[in-house]
């Protein structure tokens, strides 16, 4: 133990690998250097770091200097989310049977607060990944604590105050983009999601203009922790029935695509992301339409 420090150590339920869950997770509120993830979080008006990291036994260590602290990074790693079914249901699922094989241990991991997943599912919607990812940059930086390296995700209250106007000069967003952020912010209680019934959750969201299928997706995966809801019209699952097809596919190709895996849907389009980019599904890219 170290002094002035709160650990503990902990299995999760069913095959997990903090490696490959951490896989191209790095933003602003958390840092993975190949073996120790550390992330950033607001509590009671101070800002704390927490980490953890993977034993050689499997189990996961955890470090805060609190057991607030500890709570919130528990929060954010999906130990109780035992996905077994999952890999048991679809192991010889022509699509994701090899990818299970190589990724069983992967699961989405949740951000800080439902209000970041928000913002991701927002900045994120029909553009490229990379310019997503900067303007969210933009927009934490500029609203959320920080401890000089890393940024508290943010609550709904970063952007209460803000006119949809001044969002989308500053920040490089559309109007209909900056406009859903103040509004969902203003309107719902997004941290409370995390208490609600995941179906419940999904129709509220649904609600919401400027939120479809894809955004509650994001917003199901990354901030509420659950598998249910599918990334239907993600960019990259339309490249990959577009190779699968060979012509031109359209968001409802992804949503027939996804229609198999069920309550599962969630992490079967990031199954199928990583196994698509990683050359683990029997589909050839060439394959795409012009």
């Amino acid at each position: 133990m170290v002094p002035g420090m709160v650990e503990d150590l902990v299995r999760a339920r069913g095959p997990f690998s903090l490696r490959e869950s951490t896989r191209l997770v790095g933003d602003a509120t958390r840092r993975f250097d190949g073996r120790i993830l550390v992330c950033l979080f607001e509590l009671g008006g101070r800002l704390e770091r927490a980490a953890c990291w993977q034993e050689t036994d499997g189990a996961i260590a955890l470090r805060a200097l609190s057991e607030e602290g500890l709570e919130r990074l528990k929060e954010v790693l999906p130990l109780e989310a035992d996905h077994s079914e999952f890999l048991r249901r679809f192991a010889t699922d022509e699509l994701l049977g090899r990818s299970i094989r190589e990724l069983r241990g992967k699961r989405p991991l949740r951000l800080g607060t439902v209000t970041h997943a928000l913002l991701r599912a927002v900045c994120g919607q029909l553009i490229e990944s990379k310019r997503a990812r900067r303007i969210e940059l933009r927009l934490i930086r500029a609203t959320c604590p920080t401890d000089g390296v890393l940024y508290a995700s943010p609550r709904p209250a970063a952007f209460c105050d803000f006119a949809p106007a001044t969002l989308q000069q500053r920040f490089d967003l559309s109007a209909r983009k900056a406009a859903t952020i103040v509004r969902v912010c203003r309107t719902l209680d997004l941290e409370r999601l995390r208490g609600v019934p995941p179906a419940g959750a999904a129709r509220r969201l649904e609600r919401e203009r400027g939120l479809g299928p894809w955004s509650v997706g994001v917003i199901g995966l990354e901030g509420l922790g659950c598998y249910h809801f599918g990334l239907v019209g993600d960019l990259g699952l339309i490249k990959l029935c577009s190779a699968l097809l060979g012509r031109r596919a359209e968001p409802e190709d992804t949503a027939e695509l996804l229609a198999p895996y069920g309550e599962w849907q969630g992490l079967a389009s990031t199954y199928l992301l990583a196994g698509f980019a990683r050359g683990l599904l029997p589909v050839r890219s060439d394959r795409m339409a012009a």
